[in-house]
């Protein structure tokens, strides 16, 4: 990716579980950004790719870090693939490299959310190759680069996914227990009780642990 384009501003959607925007708005105020919106599943702030990352590496309540492309009307699949062809992906995905799609889709021209997907596919692939004269790859791996389609009625976001796996999944869990509790949600609920990190913290029945294991992070 050109560097130059990883310091343009945008719009930077950070999605969580309902009911929790309330602390992941703390967070980001914390850690210096200023709050544009929030939903029930999601904040909203501006800034780079640079903060993205950034956002990626201190967030213990969010799921995922969205980097906003574009966002527009699309009344049908054709409509979307003429919007997101005019999109430079040149400047963010290699011709020589590797991307997938994940969607969140309810429009009623779609009978099947994977065709959404193939439609975002086919306007980078398209792009790409157009300029290049080759194509990058596209998959379900998302240990790559990343794009995420919002698209409900006709009203439809594109981003990068600058996370891929969730944050939820921290990654220290081996085993679990039939039901874990999911470690964002662990985290709010600390952050919910006011403990400031420093003073003596008690989990009496901790189960699996993963509130106790968050405070440690936290602390």
């Amino acid at each position: 990716m050109n560097e130059v384009f990883t310091e343009e501003p945008s719009i930077i959607v950070i999605t969580c579980s309902a009911g929790i925007s309330q602390y992941l708005a703390d967070e980001v105020r914390e850690l210096g950004f200023r709050i544009i919106r929030t939903s029930e599943y999601a904040v909203e702030t501006e800034g780079t790719l640079e903060n993205c990352m950034f956002l990626n590496m201190h967030l213990r309540t969010a799921h995922r870090v969205l980097y906003t492309l574009d966002r527009f009307r699309a009344r049908n699949a054709n409509h979307l693939y003429n919007t997101l062809v005019r999109i430079p992906w040149e400047r963010y995905i290699d011709p020589d490299g590797y991307f997938s799609v994940d969607r969140t889709v309810e429009n009623p021209t779609i009978l099947d959310t994977r065709y959404a997907s193939l439609k975002v596919k086919d306007a980078v692939v398209d792009r790409i190759r157009d300029k290049y004269g080759r194509r990058p790859d596209s998959g379900n791996e998302r240990d790559r680069a990343c794009l995420f389609l919002h698209w409900i009625n006709d009203n439809a976001s594109i981003y990068i996914d600058t996370t891929g796996e969730s944050l939820s999944f921290r990654g220290y869990r081996r085993e679990s227990s039939e039901a874990p509790m999911r470690e964002s949600l662990a985290a709010a609920i600390i952050k919910g009780t006011g403990w400031d990190g420093r003073a003596n913290f008690l989990n009496p029945m901790c189960g699996g642990g993963t509130i106790a294991i968050e405070a440690l992070w936290i602390a």
